[in-house]
């Protein structure tokens, strides 16, 4: 309808007067989503390549287009990647990287029980806390290396200019947001826990391999490939941590 259209933050009419939008079917280049004839007149535009309206989603509740993303539809992360205004992805990362920081550290507060409520003993657990994030931000950080290295060195063609780099670092962080998952998982915390938290990074990972898939136009076999270069760097960054006798 024309509120969802017109709604405020999603299509405003300055963007669409600036063109850049893709088709979410065929992933086609439109110059507009919506064409305005005036008086509350609004028409969907139809993409010229496969004949389908450029993107169906701007007339959806954004809490359909969520449930879409969650199901890890092409259609849905193209929505959200390349017509639509968001700069989330910079909070989104921090607030992820906190909630994995926090089970790390609630983890290794289990396995190190200490009752003694001095104030040494509770800087020292603040100072984890701290450590955990950041080794989970480097952890992050090589996974996403990998990714790029082994997308550069496969299809350097698509990672020519700086914008695509950009492009698809935002893409990656936004599929990270699995793990707010995390959170949940351990407040409701119960014997099938460890099994729900390896589904929630089987999940962020099904997300990383669509948004590559997705912003470079792949076919499902290279991002996996990617993905498992990523893992690999990451893995490398845990084995370090691990013989300098840090707890991870």
């Amino acid at each position: 309808g024309v509120e969802a259209l017109t709604g405020l933050g999603v299509l405003p009419r300055a963007m669409a007067a600036l063109g850049g939008y893709r088709c979410i079917e065929c992933n086609g280049e439109a110059t507009e989503l919506y064409r305005d004839y005036q008086r509350g007149v609004l028409r969907i535009s139809i993409c010229k390549s496969c004949q389908k309206p450029v993107d169906k989603y701007i007339e959806y509740d954004p809490v359909i287009i969520l449930i879409n993303a969650v199901l890890c539809k092409a259609q849905a992360y193209r929505h959200i990647l390349f017509n639509t205004k968001i700069n989330i992805h910079g909070k989104l990362c921090v607030f992820c990287l906190l909630c994995e920081a926090y089970i790390r550290w609630l983890q290794l507060q289990d396995s190190s029980q200490n009752p003694d409520p001095d104030d040494l003993i509770r800087y020292a657990k603040e100072w984890d806390f701290y450590r955990m994030f950041g080794i989970a931000s480097l952890e992050q950080t090589s996974f996403f290396i990998g990714i790029f290295i082994t997308l550069w060195w496969m299809t350097p063609e698509m990672l020519k200019r700086k914008s695509d780099f950009i492009l698809l670092l935002k893409a990656l962080l936004l599929s990270t947001y699995g793990k707010l998952l995390l959170i949940p998982a351990v407040i409701w915390e119960h014997d099938y826990t460890p099994l729900c938290l390896a589904f929630i990074k089987v999940f962020v990972l099904i997300s990383n391999s669509q948004a590559i898939r997705v912003t470079l136009n792949l076919n499902r076999i290279l991002p996996w490939f990617a993905i498992f270069f990523g893992l690999i760097l990451e893995n490398g960054v845990v084995c370090l941590f691990w013989k300098m006798g840090w707890d991870v």
